[in-house]
């Protein structure tokens, strides 16, 4: 069993390792995954030092550089909590940070291509508002082929949300 594990920093590490620890077995394997968004418009403006609407879109090897050392620095700063939780539970599992602006999507797309059999991920919205069917939770479960456990975590005011949040 693959499972894949996806959070936003906000998943209480504790629930999930007691969790992961119950579905897992000898040969299973684990991803904990999270999803960067990088700012490159504001970084292409970094590098040239000023705005040009209509050209090239493509950024430097050193632009590159930097957006890969920020997606690694933040993605492993969000998943700390959870891979240490794990590692005292002796289980290993593999880091997994993937650069998108749509955080659903990309789990979406890593269920896919790492052929995994389970999502464990959390919901920071609270259930009974309109907002929630917006979330990246309900997001992954509309379109999800394979089982989404739910771990809960810390609910969220709508006021404390952002953009991409709501996935623990």
């Amino acid at each position: 069993m693959h499972i894949l594990i996806a959070t936003a920093g906000a998943l209480p590490p504790a629930a999930v390792v007691d969790l992961v620890t119950a579905l897992w077995s000898s040969g299973s394997s684990i991803t904990v995954m999270t999803s960067i968004e990088v700012p490159r418009s504001f970084l292409e403006e970094l590098e040239t030092e000023e705005w040009r609407p209509f050209a090239d879109n493509s950024m430097s090897p050193e632009s590159e550089r930097q957006v890969a050392r920020y997606v690694d620095e933040r993605g492993r700063r969000l998943i700390q909590p959870i891979l240490a939780g794990l590692d005292a539970a002796g289980l290993v599992a593999r880091p997994l940070f993937v650069e998108s602006a749509d955080p659903a999507a990309a789990i979406l797309e890593t269920v896919t291509e790492g052929q995994i059999d389970i999502i464990v991920m959390g919901a920071t919205r609270p259930i009974f508002t309109e907002d929630v069917w917006q979330s990246v939770a309900v997001k992954v479960m509309q379109g999800s082929t394979i089982p989404v456990v739910m771990v809960p975590g810390l609910i969220r005011t709508p006021d404390d949300l952002g953009d991409n949040e709501g996935v623990g």
